[in-house]
């Protein structure tokens, strides 16, 4: 065959890796000799010799690496050959091959054994990824497309690429591999785009001189490039989707699970709880509803744009710290053109690390005969600061620094005194204190935090402590000492002029935000709850005060310096 294109230079080696990711298995129906396949998900988390280990009849696999300044080809691709830079290469047994494992949203051509007249399928699994793909102006188009299948068939290239002609015009031409030799019947022309079908599994070739970025009539961008990918404290994730045709879209959001991770991957504790949130035009704040099923459509008017806004139910993520969770959302058309798979991945937080917030006490328990009620006018905020330590430790604190430690080596962290800062750094040290609390004051809380659960700090004032509201040291009644005519001042006893006071503090964490305080970030950068308090040596009886509180993380550092 004539040579019909000139390569130049671009390949680089590629190697396994261990990920966190969510899988999908592709298989593969091709034919003995030459065919091209696409890939729409990563597949390196392999060596080429273990991914067709189990797929005798896969003899070399060749993978096209676009050079935008390639020489145009007139009449159909070219043979693929070693040693150019626009190819890499994988042959079973092979010594020296340049193609060590597959990518995604990649071209490749893939000989099998035997004659055209063999069928083979062969199954690959790679971990999804968001549609992309790149035009180059000098025709040589290695492509792939995530076409919709509707029963039998996919859809014909003249309704997929209505909205992006120049791919398929009379004066370009589109190449398909069918199996067999290489040569004038392999691969061959496509002369009826209205009766050929775009193939999401196979790569077809363009002559097209075009630039531009078209892979599905819809696209989809989202703020984080890698899809729903909302790691350990990720809460939300916007998409824009643009419809190019001319007529209005109905689109469908469905979830999807993951299969099996493969050997050596992160394994996969559940799906990932995604939420759809829209703004509530009314109440002027984000409802967010879970998606299940099929339920949720958008319609998206011609040649127009819109933004959703995705979110994540963490309080449903009940694994341990560091569980994994990993799934997709399937997004297809009402034309039947399009099926996405988009990766959603998040990880458990560890709620070690330093909170900052406040409780807001509205509910007290009145002393007084006939009361009308047990709720404040208005909330009290009371300031808290807790420190949850890397093995699961709270503790409610007065005051904490924020700096340049003074230990060796001089480390970014926490302590409970300035004294444990370096000295030279405190102008940029930061403090944070709880005016409510006593001094210096470090509280070991009892239970744990996490959703559902609870911790209860006992704070005790001594009946001598400066911050004790009975205690006034230059009033004589109040100074706790028994002062004699003689001069002497001789120390009092606890119940005689001031009295102990312990206040009992429970936080109860819950999976749902208290009213009026936004979802956004609810389970890993915020968390919260009810509130409650029974305070004993004010008054001959207990009382016991009640409300809500809200806590966001300050940082995620689990050491602290309890100076």
């Amino acid at each position: 065959m004539k040579t019909i294109l000139q390569l130049l230079a671009l390949c680089s080696a590629l190697f396994a890796i261990n990920a966190q990711a969510q899988w999908r298995s592709t298989t593969y129906n091709v034919k003995g000799g030459w065919n091209s396949i696409y890939l729409h998900g990563d597949a390196s988390h392999a060596t080429m010799d273990d991914l067709f280990a189990s797929d005798p009849e896969v003899l070399e696999v060749w993978r096209w690496n676009p050079n935008p300044n390639q020489v145009q080809f007139t009449t159909s691709p070219l043979i693929p050959s070693t040693g150019t830079p626009e190819w890499s290469v994988w042959v079973r047994g092979g010594g020296s091959n340049t193609l060590l494992s597959m990518t995604g949203q990649t071209a490749y051509l893939v000989k099998c054994s035997d004659t055209a007249g063999t069928s083979h399928a062969f199954t690959i699994v790679q971990r999804p990824l968001p549609p992309s793909s790149t035009w180059v102006r000098n025709g040589a188009n290695l492509l792939g497309f995530p076409s919709f299948k509707n029963g039998a068939n996919y859809p014909s290239f003249s309704n997929y690429f209505v909205t992006f002609p120049a791919a398929i015009a009379a004066n370009t031409k589109v190449f398909k591999y069918v199996g067999g030799d290489l040569g004038p019947g392999n691969p061959i022309q496509i002369f009826s785009p209205n009766m050929e079908r775009v193939d999401r599994n196979q790569a077809y070739w363009f002559e097209s001189e075009v630039v531009g970025n078209f892979y599905a009539p819809l696209e989809v961008s989202f703020s984080n490039p890698g899809g729903l990918e909302f790691g350990r404290t990720g809460s939300v994730i916007t998409a824009r989707i643009r419809n190019r045709t001319s007529a209005p879209v109905t689109i469908t959001l469905t979830p999807a699970s993951s299969t099996a991770e493969p050997s050596g991957q992160t394994p996969i504790t559940d799906d990932v709880p995604l939420t759809r949130r829209i703004f509530n035009a009314t109440t002027l704040v984000w409802d967010e509803a879970a998606i299940t099923g099929a339920n949720n459509t958008e319609v998206i008017g011609p040649q127009s744009t819109v933004e959703l806004s995705f979110g994540i139910d963490r309080a449903a993520m009940t694994g341990g710290s560091g569980a994994f969770y990993a799934s997709l959302l399937k997004i297809t058309d009402s034309g039947n053109l399009l099926d996405i798979d988009i990766p959603a991945s998040a990880s458990v937080s560890s709620f070690a690390g330093l909170w900052a917030g406040e409780a807001l006490v509205s509910g007290v328990t009145s002393a007084v005969a006939n009361s009308p009620g047990a709720t404040t006018p208005r909330a009290l905020p009371l300031r808290l600061l807790l420190h949850v330590d890397d093995s699961g430790t709270a503790r409610l604190l007065s005051q904490v620094f924020m700096g340049t430690l003074a230990d060796t080596g001089n480390p970014t962290g926490l302590c409970t005194k300035e004294a444990g800062l370096k000295q030279a750094s405190k102008a940029s040290a930061r403090r944070m204190g709880a005016v409510h609390l006593p001094l210096d004051k470090v509280v070991d809380g009892a239970g744990a935090v996490a959703i559902g659960g609870s911790i209860v700090c006992t704070v005790s004032v001594p009946f001598n402590d400066p911050t004790n509201p009975f205690v006034h040291q230059y009033h004589p009644d109040h100074d706790n000492k028994d002062a004699r005519p003689d001069g002497t001042n001789t120390p009092l006893a606890a119940g005689e002029e001031s009295y102990n006071i312990t206040r009992v503090c429970n936080f109860t964490f819950t999976a749902v935000p208290p009213e009026g305080t936004s979802t956004l970030g609810w389970g890993s950068t915020v968390i919260g709850g009810t509130y409650s308090e029974a305070i004993t040596g004010i008054h001959k009886d207990t009382i016991n005060v009640s409300g809500t509180f809200v806590l966001r993380r300050a940082s995620e550092i689990g050491a602290i310096t309890l100076n």
